[in-house]
């Protein structure tokens, strides 16, 4: 079996090894964590956007689309989702402070090139295969990770859903961030008291 599909199909779960270290190490500090929190606002509010305009396909465990979205933040990259995602695993490796800072952001950084590279490539392969000429041109136009500085024109008109069903699609990233900011917060109360 093609081990981008195993990571593909659980990659919600593969961040764990980055999830336990941070928790372990963490040690609220200022400003670090005011820090953190800017940084998981920021990727949120960019998976947020991102949701609003591809829709709970995102949360599938089956790699492919029924459209190819690209419009909103995917005429100006291909992967906003994955940014966003990135940005707050590292607002994490700031809000979680502790001594291991630079360690554990270097290994965000390893652990999400590894993970995304598979990943892509798979989605790529298949979007290639599903959109064909269409895809092609999208390639062509929008870049991999790091967004265009403006927007491709193209004729993806479509409204971008409602925030309610957009908070209903991202909801499980939210209370992960959620439970995982609590964790962080309580263990350093704990440890300090």
């Amino acid at each position: 079996m093609d081990y981008r599909k195993i990571i593909f199909k659980f990659r919600s779960y593969t961040p764990l090894p980055i999830i336990i270290p941070l928790i372990y190490c963490s040690f609220l500090k200022s400003p670090y964590y005011w820090i953190g929190l800017v940084f998981i606002l920021i990727g949120e509010s960019i998976r947020f956007l991102s949701v609003r305009y591809a829709g709970g396909v995102t949360r599938t465990r089956k790699v492919g689309a029924p459209k190819l979205c690209t419009a909103g933040p995917y005429a100006y990259t291909r992967n906003p989702l994955y940014i966003g995602n990135v940005i707050i695993y590292f607002g994490f490796v700031f809000f979680s402070g502790g001594n291991y800072i630079l360690e554990l952001a270097f290994g965000v950084l390893i652990f999400f090139i590894f993970q995304y590279a598979s990943i892509i490539s798979l989605e790529e392969e298949t979007l290639s295969q599903l959109f064909g000429k269409d895809y092609d041109e999208y390639k062509k136009n929008v870049p991999r990770v790091l967004p265009r500085l403006t927007k491709w024109e193209n004729c993806d008109d479509r409204i971008p859903n409602s925030l309610k069903k957009t908070f209903f699609n991202e909801k499980r990233t939210l209370q992960n961030i959620f439970i995982l900011i609590s964790i962080i917060t309580i263990k350093a109360y704990l440890t300090t008291s």
